[in-house]
């Protein structure tokens, strides 16, 4: 007699303990993101979990992308399946076959956990309250945008060729989808978890988080130039370096930053507009909110920071002379910071002192 078979029944996701959950938001997020776990710690506790949520899962989006042992056409597919996860309803076969594909192509330890433990991370996105879950799906798909125009636009890291983003509404669009919705994010969260900002003009906000995402991810994207370069990616915009008679492989000549520097200092510019408006998003958190001031002054000061080293490098194109605060900057600008949170003049003052230093050496 012929055997008859039932239907497929789906392997039920794993339930995520009390361990489970210090590992990912506490051990592991901190050992993929150093900076990002300081930020997660001083958070109100109720936004913890959803803000650590969605950080790693697009920190695991982004080691898809970034397994440079495949081909771009291949992370392509694997990003575009991780997010269908994102967006749901998510399967926890599928989850598996990436972690196969992918985990043991990973050279960091932590990285490697990160996908190995992606059940756990769905599991708890699934148990989240469904106006969490909303948010943390919405903008991790929209991050993953970012890098699937890192994998669609650029070349191959080993192949030996440049590529660069075209205009400056294209790097703008981009500074949008890899920290722009964060800012959206960032406001739609902190609104629903903080009682405090029940009276913010919603829409107002998420506008003035757009452009301090952009402020952030701006400074990224100038500090890293001669990183980014020697990988195949460019991401100042071809026509102004055509402008000023520059081809991207000249750009791999550290001389070239007197001749390119006119871009630098345009884009220097912008990225201090958007700091003027990260400066009134985080005076409008109201001053009894001192952990959530200090989430969104911390990332402020230490671009405003960078930027100010960026502008003082007139090597700025030499890997060998990178911009960047010590880390001795950072842990005593966070200690000197706690008290002044809650003073209005004394949070523009500091601002102002690193906004002229930035200026000054444009």
């Amino acid at each position: 007699m012929a055997r008859i078979s039932g239907p497929t029944v789906e392997e039920p996701w794993p339930a995520v303990t009390a361990a489970d959950r210090r590992r990912l938001l506490a051990g592991l997020l901190r050992e993929v993101s150093r900076t990002f776990y300081l930020t997660l710690r001083v958070l109100p506790s109720s936004l913890r979990e959803p803000v650590g949520l969605a950080y790693l899962l697009a920190r695991a989006a982004d080691t898809v992308a970034d397994t440079r042992l495949i081909s771009p056409g291949d992370r392509l597919g694997h990003l575009l399946g991780f997010r269908d996860q994102v967006k749901g309803p998510a399967r926890l076969e599928d989850l598996r076959r990436l972690e196969q594909a992918l985990t043991e192509m990973q050279s960091s330890p932590a990285e490697r956990e990160l996908l190995t433990r992606l059940p756990s991370a769905f599991s708890m996105l699934e148990a989240s309250p469904e106006p969490d879950r909303a948010l943390v799906r919405s903008v991790v798909v929209a991050l993953t945008r970012g890098m699937e125009t890192d994998l669609t636009t650029f070349p191959a890291e080993d192949s030996g060729r440049i590529a660069a983003l075209a205009d400056d509404a294209a790097l703008d669009r981009y500074t949008y989808d890899v920290a722009g919705c964060v800012g959206e994010f960032w406001t739609a969260i902190t609104m629903a978890h903080v009682p405090a900002l029940k009276t913010w003009d919603g829409e107002g906000m998420a506008r003035t988080g757009v452009s301090f995402g952009k402020a952030l991810q701006l400074t990224n994207v100038l500090r890293d130039v001669p990183k980014d370069l020697r990988i195949g990616r460019c991401y100042l915009p071809q026509s102004s370096l055509s402008g000023l008679g520059l081809s991207l492989e000249e750009l791999l000549d550290p001389s070239s930053g007197v001749t390119a520097r006119p871009v630098l200092v345009a884009w220097i510019e912008t990225a201090l507009g958007h700091y003027a408006a990260a400066e009134e998003y985080l005076l409008a958190i109201p001053r009894r909110c001192v952990r959530l001031r200090l989430a969104v002054l911390w990332p402020v000061l230490i671009g405003l920071a960078t930027l100010a080293q960026l502008a003082r490098n007139r090597q700025w194109l030499d890997p060998d002379h990178p911009s960047r605060v010590s880390r001795r900057w950072v842990y005593r600008t966070m200690a000197v910071s706690w008290p002044a949170s809650p003073s209005n003049r004394l949070l523009r003052a500091w601002i102002a002192h690193l906004r002229r230093q930035v200026e000054a050496a444009l």
